[in-house]
């Protein structure tokens, strides 16, 4: 049976105190006949020393509605989708946030958010409006104006790039909502789309690996390649983490690559997470892959990229790798869906096959959140499982009464 809801009536504007549930809530409206809910605190049981009495919760009520800032509006020009993704972005420069971050915001600005609200004043839009949004999303269409020859017309959004998009607009909505140019974020609470299951991971086999490697495209990029290959499909490092790969990252004596540096969007940067900052074994045939290089380059040690390009000596050019990489895969005879990332796959798959603890492979792989490394872990050998099955359904038989009767 629901708790009844006791309300506490106050005059207009002292807002509305109510209990449900063992909890205290408040509302009231603030400036401009905005709505605000707010929980208060516990109740306090009869008996009991913990929680809020009435006379407390009003107290607190009181508190909550001074506090509450007014959502500062301005007048004349309306507050589009245009200005506050500039103010937006010069935020995210100010914390000197990651450039992969802010161009995924001015692309999703340009191709979604500016042509779908174009001049309308954001202080008016309404949930609906962002539903409607995600609805042309899903069907694959595009607001604006339809560029000729754009083949992206008519191909609906994935559920989570849905999800992404819809979370960046929120992401701006609220950074309007707390600089008091909005009255509230109407993107808050927006059903998304499903999470999908994961989709299988693709990855090679050691000799299918061995057999990438051989096939490296001929000429001054084979060797790079090749040991490129290798390493990636030993180690688990990113693409841009290997292009940004130094010869001092390469510790010899410990056996170890370490981590610190990845390559996105032209620039030279930290890596994507504060735990892919990180040490990873390497192994023997990885070592002297390696080496061979070492040698040919002239370098061990220092600040010179591992992987440089032999006519620049800067960074690989990444379209150039996929070209290569395809090349390679149709060489070897292997499938040309392959992806150059499911070569970090094929360490993560092979690691948890030989017991690899998962929050040891979450550190190597430098996961986030061990979610991510959980999808490997269907790979993981049990020495125990089939022994279970066995004791039970084996030719032996089993020492457990089978149900014979009904009780």
């Amino acid at each position: 049976m629901a708790t009844a809801r006791k309300m506490t009536r106050r005059p207009y504007g002292a807002g509305s105190l109510y209990a449900r549930g063992g909890v205290w809530y408040a509302h009231w409206r603030a400036d401009g006949g905005r709505q605000v809910k707010r929980r208060v605190g516990p109740m306090r049981v009869e008996g009991s020393r913990d929680g809020l009495t009435r006379s407390q919760a009003e107290k607190e009520l009181r508190r909550l509605i001074a506090e509450t800032k007014p959502a500062r509006t301005t007048t004349g020009d309306a507050l589009t989708m245009a200005e506050l993704g500039r103010r937006y972005l010069a935020n995210l420069e100010r914390q000197s946030r990651k450039k992969a971050t802010t161009t995924a915001v001015e692309s999703i600005l340009r191709v979604w958010l500016e042509p779908f609200f174009a001049e309308r004043d954001l202080r008016r839009i309404t949930a609906q409006d962002v539903q409607d949004l995600m609805t042309m999303m899903e069907k694959g269409e595009r607001p604006g104006p339809k560029a000729k020859g754009d083949r992206r017309y008519g191909r609906p959004v994935g559920a989570k790039s849905v999800r992404n998009y819809i979370g960046y607009l929120s992401a701006l909505l609220g950074f309007a909502e707390r600089k008091g140019w909005l009255p509230v974020n109407v993107a808050r609470h927006i059903e998304l789309p499903g999470k999908s299951e994961n989709a299988e991971i693709r990855f090679l086999e050691p000799l299918e690996v061995r057999a990438l490697a051989d096939a490296a495209v001929d000429g001054p990029y084979r060797e790079i390649d090749r040991a490129m290959y290798l390493t990636a499909a030993m180690t688990g490092l990113r693409q841009g983490e290997l292009v940004a790969l130094r010869w001092r990252d390469v510790d010899w004596t410990a056996g170890r690559i370490r981590v610190r540096q990845n390559y996105v969007l032209g620039e030279f940067g930290t890596p994507k997470s504060r735990r892919s900052t990180r040490s990873v074994p390497m192994a023997d045939e990885v070592a002297g892959e390696l080496d061979r290089l070492s040698r040919a380059a002239g370098e061990s040690s220092g600040d010179a990229l591992v992987f440089a390009d032999p006519h620049t000596a800067g960074p690989l050019d990444k379209a150039a790798i996929l070209r290569r990489f395809r090349r390679a895969l149709k060489a070897a005879q292997l499938e040309q869906s392959h992806r150059f990332h499911d070569l970090r796959h094929t360490f993560g798959t092979a690691m948890a096959g030989t017991g690899v603890p998962m929050r040891t492979l979450q550190e190597w792989m430098g996961h986030r959140d061990i979610e991510t490394t959980q999808r490997y872990a269907d790979y993981s050998p049990s020495a125990h499982e089939s022994a279970f099955v066995e004791a039970a359904f084996g030719s032996g038989g089993s020492s457990r009464p089978l149900a014979s009767q009904t009780t």
